[in-house]
């Protein structure tokens, strides 16, 4: 079963075009605080498996982390659960900022809408 994949230039064209994505960040507390790709919400990788039910099944998904092995493991298991709207950001966040593409501050109560 093939990870479908998306990278920064692509997934940044997508997101200034307003798609409607769900765009979800994996990684840790700590690697979160140090700053997300704005529009993101955090799901940690952990949690994927007790939150499955709660993603979105009517636009793509895409996952992150810092350099896109997680979250490449994350869309592998969700595809196997049957979620098969998921993308991998090939190159995680790393990839994201070698583009000078924005990160944002994590807000300060998040929510998680999942």
């Amino acid at each position: 079963m093939l990870v479908k994949e998306i990278d920064a230039t692509e997934l940044a064209s997508r997101l200034q075009a307003g798609d409607d994505i769900a765009l979800i960040d994996i990684r840790s507390e700590a690697e979160v605080a140090q700053g997300m790709i704005p529009g993101s919400e955090h799901l940690a990788m952990h949690l994927i498996p007790l939150r499955q039910q709660d993603l979105p099944r009517d636009k793509d998904i895409v996952l992150y982390c810092r350099s896109g092995a997680r979250s490449y493991h994350a869309c592998n298991f969700l595809r196997q659960q049957g979620i098969d709207n998921v993308l991998n950001l090939r190159g995680g966040i790393i990839g994201w900022a070698r583009l000078g593409l924005e990160i944002a501050a994590p807000p300060a109560a998040r929510a998680n809408a999942f």
